[in-house]
């Protein structure tokens, strides 16, 4: 049987795109660049029918700053999705709009678009995801919310909460359901540091819909992935998941179909709900010299192919690791999927020094079958925060 294990989420989308820099919101309020402040960044349509044709999301833009303001353009990701927005300048104070219809004739599928929007005086463009699932016929709303802590239900109890920069906060919001026949209240409690999570409205009339936002607040400390936990409690009650075989598998694999390690702390008989984050280094106040005077890795080559080796054997992958930037490369994490990999020490080099990233895997526990193992590399690079390395084979 083929086995595929591929790290995280966000290193296996990063596998798949290249690296799209954004500018991060600062607090609560998603004030980017001190010019402009979002109502929001997600938008989360949730289950809607194929039939019911186009739907549309309006985003709210406000001039915080002191001086006008100009929406210069957005780009939507795909042809999906038709954009209008507020064209004239902004005074201080003023608050503009940005139009996003999904034309929702792509089928049944859960769907996460993007819109790319440039503001004047913001260094970076902002990020804004338009998120939901699309259905040919009707399902019921069990089906829909297949992860349940007694009546409330959630599409998955494992969370995108997507990329941020170190020290800065991030938003969004997933719908839930109550699946009983009377008004649920549900709070939360063992709540990560650097969590907040609610549910509105609360309570949450009887078989229907809610949206549970979250913030997250990185860890200046906290590299790469992380997750952040809450244990939903419904009507003053903790409950213990039960998880269908259609939840067990993450957001990520329903967007990117591939095969992703699961968290063993979530899941069935699990009390908690888990939001999961990639942290990088935060350049978005760097100018153009700045980041051409930074540091660049390179790897020699982004594949390490083992070969066939026998179940039990312990192999060793090596990376040649250069820096061709102007200033010191610093690796701050190396995340992996599995637990069977483990990874080296790699110390900092010099602008024209190489290294080598030494990885060991131990296939006595791993799946017979074809392996791709995905390394992710966490740098102070501003032109590759994230880096990429895979180790392939074949374990007999």
């Amino acid at each position: 049987m083929r086995f595929r294990t591929v790290i995280t989420a966000l290193a296996a989308v990063l596998a798949i795109l290249p690296f799209k820099a954004g500018a991060q919101g600062s607090g609560k309020d998603n004030v980017f660049g001190g010019i402009v402040r979002l109502d929001r960044t997600i938008h989360d349509f949730g289950d809607i029918m194929v039939s019911d044709g186009p739907v549309t999301a309006i985003f709210k833009a406000e001039n915080v700053s002191s001086a006008p303001m100009v929406i210069y353009n957005v780009v939507s990701s795909c042809g999906c999705t038709d954009v209008e927005w507020t064209r004239q300048p902004l005074k201080p104070g003023e608050t503009g709009s940005i139009k996003a219809t999904y034309k929702n004739d792509e089928g049944g599928y859960p769907f996460d678009k993007t819109l790319t929007v440039y503001f004047s005086g913001v260094k970076q463009p902002v990020i804004l995801h338009l998120r939901g699932e699309s259905h040919t016929k009707k399902v019921s709303l069990n089906e829909m919310y297949p992860a349940k802590f007694g009546n409330l239900g959630l599409k998955s109890v494992d969370i995108k909460g997507g990329n941020l920069s170190q020290g800065q906060q991030k938003s969004g919001e997933v719908k839930v359901a109550n699946l009983g026949q009377k008004p649920m209240k549900v709070s939360f409690t063992d709540v990560s540091e650097g969590l907040s999570v609610s549910v509105d409205p609360n309570p949450v009339p009887a078989r229907s819909t809610a949206t549970m936002s979250f913030t997250v607040t990185s860890d200046r400390n906290h590299w790469g992935l992380n997750y952040y936990y809450a244990t939903p409690v419904v009507d003053g009650k903790v409950y213990k998941a039960v998880v269908a075989s259609s939840a067990t598998a993450s957001s990520r694999d329903d967007a990117l179909n591939v095969k992703t390690q699961p968290n063993p702390l979530l899941g069935a008989g699990s009390e908690k709900v888990g939001i999961f984050t990639v942290t990088k280094e935060d350049f978005s106040s760097w100018s153009k010299e700045e980041r051409d005077r930074g540091s660049q890795p390179m790897a020699d080559v982004s594949t390490f192919e083992i070969g066939k080796v026998r179940k039990g054997t312990k192999v060793e992958a090596v990376f040649g690791i250069s820096n061709r930037g102007k200033s010191t490369l610093r690796i701050h994490k190396v995340d992996t999927d599995t637990p069977h990999a483990s990874v080296a020490p790699f110390g900092d080099l010099k602008p024209g020094e190489k290294g080598s990233l030494k990885v060991s895997l131990d296939t006595a526990e791993m799946p017979s079958g074809e392996v791709l193992v995905l390394l992710s590399l966490i740098t102070n690079s501003p032109l590759r925060p994230i880096m990429n390395l895979y180790v392939t084979g074949w374990i007999e």
